[in-house]
């Protein structure tokens, strides 16, 4: 088929509310009613394209009829089947007449098809045109005609589908029909994604993966965190794409309706979609797989299977490539990778955080209303942003809450949001925590609430001590997009995420910090502490000293230094001769004197070791002190931790 870029779809919005028809076809009844013009409806009618066709014997004497003439200003587009009487005919001739004034004034597409004759002959009214216009002019006025032949004239020179006695018309069938969908896909994208920033390039990148125009069977992942938006690209791409399938189905929420109800109902659900069928019984799960193979191999079917997490539920609607007929594609949605990779998919998408550009726009259009922030709201905007680091659900959910509220309630907000996470968002991300293993839940608390940022090995270490079983643990985690390991070996958890851990442990007991499973909160620490509490419960506690967020971090480093070297030496003056009976240690000879000794316990209060580091000498000077980032672990308050029975792991950094 030929085309050319005039005819490609530019319409507007008020346009789009306009139409009601995909496709209007004029075609003249005698010449192709029941043969071409009927085949082509069906296929369109199969491909979910919404079609005007004119099926009442209407008497062609009379004027074109108001309700015809409504149909083709309501149509997108506009199929004409220029047969080789079709200019005989002044019926058809006025409603192409009326089609060529919607496409210079209303956004209307033309695809002419060429019916057996020469574009030429429609352009020059050569042959049986010339003929029919000879008796068209014996009866109707010059007016009449001359924009009759105008209309012809301008059809004729449009690129279009030229049907010759060389292949089947079903191969041009399929053609018209391919240019249709691609034509609509593209035409509808802006209205589908209207309020959904930065789908566009997301859709396309999934579209690569997809490759339609292959003819094999493809199984795609889309896989992310909890609130990364995998459900709505899904179903943007299954929206823009599905016409160009036999037939499709959207399978949502495969993980809770399969907890909930079993396979049968959805297995039923697939195959009724699929096949248009509403009565259709299964017996149980396994008949519903053998029904599935055998109905449903021959059929080019777009399946998209939301939000699982089994491999059973893959196994039960999605078991084999040849399932399902060739071109088939599936889309299998999830947050654990390990899903995909056991079904042996042949391509993941991850889908990444909105860019800073995109994430900014849907913020603004959540909280204000328009694009851009107004002055005093700058800052605190850009807070949030940094909080909701490219996640739209989060981006979404605290724009709309912030929408009309103050800058004294916007900064409160932001203050409470960082230690209590809004419900919605917590309640999402939550979903994969709750499909952890016991072993891998403990994993990521810890790492949420200890070691989000740290080093790889250092963590792993520090877990095993536990009894963790940290390769696997952090492997899965990793799986189910809770934790990213960097090219450095660093762990990294998505800020909310660490929120979502701290905000669990929080919950353990809300208003008693001594009954937690973990302590990061210098206060909450020091008031257990002091206070003899968390002996049963408290499990692991990290110390930062002097971690308050307002301080000045430009501090010059030489300062701190002399600050640092001094009261090291006022802490020495408190017995010179004797290392346990000075209220700090940070010599790592001396702290294990006091230990190996059992002293200090009534004076120590607190203890800064540092791992692997080759001090030597407490005066060393600290260019030689090697492995100077080494992280930083810290007895504290001795006498009291000692009582801790639960304590399986302290870090303090005493900074």
């Amino acid at each position: 088929m030929e085309t050319d870029s005039s005819s490609y779809p530019s319409s507007s919005s008020a346009a789009a509310a306009r139409w009601n028809y995909d496709v209007f076809l004029s075609f003249r009844g005698e010449d192709t009613r029941y043969n071409f013009v009927g085949h082509l409806y069906e296929a369109l009618r199969q491909k979910g394209i919404h079609t005007f066709k004119d099926d009442k014997n209407l008497d062609r004497g009379k004027p074109i009829s108001p309700e015809l003439l409504k149909a083709i200003e309501e149509s997108r587009f506009a199929i004409v089947i220029m047969s080789k009487d079709y200019a005989s005919s002044a019926w058809c001739l006025d409603e192409l007449a009326h089609i060529i004034h919607c496409k210079k004034e209303m956004a209307m597409t033309i695809l002419p098809v060429f019916h057996y004759v020469d574009p030429s002959d429609i352009r020059n009214q050569m042959g049986t045109f010339e003929q029919a216009f000879i008796e068209h002019e014996k009866k109707e006025n010059k007016e009449r005609v001359g924009k009759w032949r105008d209309s012809l004239r301008e059809v004729g020179n449009l690129a279009g589908c030229h049907l010759k006695n060389t292949r089947y018309e079903t191969e041009d069938i399929k053609e018209i029909i391919g240019w249709i969908s691609l034509h609509l896909k593209y035409d509808e994208f802006p209205y589908i994604t209207r309020d959904l920033v930065g789908i566009y390039s997301r859709m396309v990148e999934l579209e690569s993966f997809l490759a339609i125009g292959l003819n094999n069977v493809r199984f795609i992942g889309v896989w992310a965190m909890g609130g990364m938006g995998k459900t709505t690209l899904a179903r943007v791409v299954y929206h823009v794409v599905s016409k160009e399938f036999e037939a499709y189905s959207f399978i949502e929420d495969v993980r809770e309706n399969s907890e909930k109800h079993g396979f049968v109902g959805l297995q039923e659900k697939l195959i009724s979609n699929i096949l248009e069928e509403t009565d259709l019984k299964i017996r149980d799960k396994y008949d519903g797989v053998l029904k599935i193979k055998k109905r449903l191999c021959h059929k080019r079917i777009l399946l998209v299977l939301d939000d699982v997490n089994k491999l059973d539920q893959l196994k039960m609607l999605a078991g084999e490539h040849d399932w399902f007929g060739p071109g088939s594609r599936i889309i299998i949605t999830t947050r654990d990778v390990h899903v995909l990779n056991a079904h042996g998919v042949d391509g993941i998408y991850e889908v990444q955080g909105l860019y800073d550009k995109d994430a900014f726009q849907l913020f603004c259009s959540k909280a204000f209303r328009k694009e851009h922030v107004p002055k005093d709201y700058l800052v605190m905007s850009k807070e949030f942003l940094k909080y909701a680091a490219g996640l739209p659900l989060a981006l979404e959910v605290l724009g709309s809450f912030l929408f009309g509220k103050s800058t004294i309630e916007w900064k409160c907000a932001l203050e409470r949001s960082k230690e209590y996470p809004n419900t919605e968002v917590l309640n999402v991300l939550k979903i994969s925590f709750d499909g952890l293993h016991d072993l891998e839940k403990e994993i990521f608390l810890h790492i949420a609430c200890f070691f989000n940022h740290k080093e790889k090995d250092y963590v792993v270490d520090v877990l095993d001590s536990l009894g963790l079983y940290a390769v696997i643990g952090l492997k899965e985690l990793i799986n189910k997009c809770l934790l990213k390991i960097d090219d450095d070996y660093i762990l990294s958890m998505h800020d909310l995420l660490e929120e979502m851990g701290k905000s669990i442990v929080r919950q353990e007991c809300p208003n008693d910090c001594g009954k937690r499973s973990r302590l990061w909160c210098y206060e909450d620490i020091e008031n257990v502490l002091k206070n003899n509490k968390g002996r049963e419960v408290v499990q692991a506690m990290h110390i930062l000293r002097n971690n308050d967020e307002d301080e000045d971090e430009d501090e010059d480093e030489d300062e701190d230094e002399d600050e640092d070297e001094m009261g090291k030496s006022i802490v020495r003056q408190e017995c010179p001769n004797d290392c346990g009976k000075r209220s700090r240690l940070w010599c790592y000879e001396y702290i294990e004197n006091v230990l190996k000794n059992n002293k200090g316990r009534e004076v120590v209060q607190a203890m800064h070791i540092l791992r692997n580091n080759e001090v030597k000498d407490e005066d060393e000077d600290e260019d030689e002190v090697k492995d100077e980032d080494e992280v930083k672990e810290t007895c504290w308050s001795l006498e009291a931790i000692s009582q801790m029975y639960n304590l399986k792991f302290l870090s303090i950094d005493a900074r």
